[in-house]
């Protein structure tokens, strides 16, 4: 069998001499017999767990993100077919769905076994599963293929392509009945696996992605009203390899270094100073979206001073993006091309600052470097760290429910109340407080609008989340056709910037509707300068192709201009 059948979930090195689609892993036992307990049932829902199978989409296909001059497929326009990301995601979703349709399939064998509640639990957690590799599916490729079935490969071969209104539907279905038959928490000495709130939450998510806001409500509705969430009290712990299993993680997946399931990459991620490269970095776009403290973007408010960006703005901006001249990991961080050394803390003298351009060519392309979710644990363990992989978390939640009451202008006070207690922890504050946070009180369905639009920017940065917001507000031809700019090189950014005091910002850029900074005035004035170029094919990239390998194997329909 030399065609790789996508469709059928499992890449040739599964296939062997096989005309059964079997995707239970081998160490699984006999697929005639398997799935006969409780024991191997588990076996088999545990690998549906697996980190490959819950990808989030990347911060880099997006406008917070620059990596040196390095554009990636989706922020190149070159995404196509046979991309790297477009063909695993296929794979190994349609992977998850085999395996989940066999436990489906053969759950049956355990009947006299298990009691009725016992099947009901293992089906729901199998659909679960299923509903959000589809959901996956769906808002990433438009119509795909859709089965509850094991197939043999002739079967595979026959499917078409279903419309996304077709397989909405049966989408939702599979959450209701993750809803109505996994419990609601699971007790200290119990596996966190999926609960009926995790499927609520990613039937939610998805709606809105779909745009059907009705849905979207009422599944976030439903999930608040459970009462078994909670936002986290401090913002920036929530990140961090130390916090485990918060409240308000409604679904996600733990790692460890001791199993060796790690986030990785963390080197790009750290300042030089501290021993790492600090390529990735936060966006001058991202940095000018913060609000500031009176909630206003910084072209409006009176608070803002382009000299001093991370002044009087809200708390999350100096949680996510590290603030110049305060210490990070074990360093103070300060990129000013005359800063040509900086504090050590552990050896309490001055050292080389190599986090200036003026000392490394290759540091500081824009000046920033990420602080959210980034401690010291980073650092050990040659770079592995064990942060909780969150999917959705509480503040998502809120954050749909207002959306999806926005879009449908039924703005009323639980719309405000769910963004204010999102922003009111950022402050540390209680909700209820007038004085202590700028409570968002407006019910205009535009300015609120905006106001959600910013406040997700705020909340999510780094999180996996702007890619899909930017395609589903249909921005990305906008925020992803415009350059990654970033700092002059030393001696310019001296002459232009430094020396008529114009250090961080040379000028305060105006700010749109949804938040986005122009920056071109001040690489117009030759005060900034393009690191690179950002392309988004307006025609084709609100849906990734299909693989090229399906198209040409399995005779399936390729989306538009692809």
């Amino acid at each position: 069998m030399k065609q790789k059948i996508f469709i059928a979930c499992i890449s040739a090195f599964l296939l062997g001499a096989c005309g059964k689609l079997d995707l239970n892993p081998l160490s699984d036992g006999s697929s005639e017999t398997w799935n006969s307990n409780a024991e191997e049932i588990e076996m088999s829902l545990n690998g549906l767990y697996k980190d490959v199978f819950w990808p989030r989409d990347e911060d880099d296909w997006t406008d917070d993100f620059l990596y040196r001059d390095v554009a990636t497929p989706v922020t190149g326009a070159t995404i196509n077919g046979e991309t790297q990301f477009v063909q695993d995601w296929w794979r190994n979703t349609y992977k998850a769905i085999a395996r989940a349709n066999n436990i489906l399939s053969s759950i049956g064998r355990a009947s006299g076994v298990l009691s009725a509640a016992q099947i009901s639990r293992y089906t729901a957690e199998a659909k679960f599963v299923r509903a959000s590799m589809y959901a996956r599916l769906v808002s990433h490729y438009g119509n795909i293929i859709y089965t509850e079935t094991a197939l043999d490969i002739e079967e595979a071969m026959t499917l078409k392509q279903e419309d996304k209104s077709v397989a909405m539907p049966k989408i939702y279905a599979d959450f209701d009945e993750a809803v109505l038959n996994l419990p609601k928490t699971y007790g200290a000495s119990e596996l966190k696996r999926a609960a009926s709130g995790s499927a609520l939450a990613m039937k939610a998510r998805f709606a809105l992605q779909m745009g059907d806001y009705a849905t979207a409500v009422t599944a976030a509705k439903a999930c608040m009203d459970q009462n078994v969430y909670k936002l986290h009290a401090d913002f920036g712990s929530l990140f961090l390899s130390k916090t485990k299993n918060s409240v308000e993680t409604i679904f996600g997946l733990p790692r460890s270094v001791a199993l060796k399931v790690t986030q990785g990459d963390l080197q790009n991620y750290v300042p030089r100073n501290a021993g790492g490269w600090g390529a990735k970095n936060p966006s001058w776009d991202l940095l000018c979206s913060f609000l500031c403290k009176d909630g206003l973007p910084i072209d409006e408010s009176p608070l803002y001073d382009p000299r001093k960006p991370f002044l009087n703005r809200d708390p999350r901006c100096a949680a996510t993006i590290q603030e110049f001249q305060k210490p990070h990991l074990g360093y103070t961080y300060q990129p000013h091309p005359d800063s040509l050394t900086v504090w050590k803390e552990s050896d309490r003298k001055y050292v080389e600052n190599k986090d200036t351009r003026s000392v490394a060519i290759f540091a500081s392309y824009n000046g920033l470097v990420w602080k959210k979710g980034v401690d010291g644990d980073w650092l050990l363990n040659s770079w592995t760290a064990e942060p909780d992989k969150i999917i959705i978390r509480y503040a998502d939640v809120l954050l749909i429910y207002a959306e999806a009451k926005i879009e449908q202008n039924q703005i009323d006070q639980t719309v405000l109340d769910a963004i204010n207690a999102v922003r009111a922890r950022a402050y540390g504050v209680p909700v209820t407080s007038t004085t202590d946070y700028p409570v968002v009180t407006v019910t205009d369905q535009a300015a609120l609008r905006s106001i959600l639009r910013m406040e997700r920017r705020m909340e999510f940065a780094l999180e996996g989340v702007r890619y899909m917001d930017i395609i589903r507000w249909k921005i990305a031809e906008k925020v992803l056709n415009t350059p990654n700019y970033g700092l002059l090189d030393p001696a310019d950014l001296r002459t232009k910037v430094v020396q008529p005091g114009l250090w961080f910002f040379p000028q305060t850029p105006a700010i749109d509707e949804n938040g986005s900074a122009n920056l071109t005035p001040m690489y117009t004035a030759g005060l900034i300068k393009q690191v690179a170029l950002r392309k988004f094919d307006q025609t084709r990239q609100y849906l990734w192709p299909i693989p090229t390998s399906e198209v040409l194997s399995s005779h399936l329909t390729q989306n538009p201009n692809y």
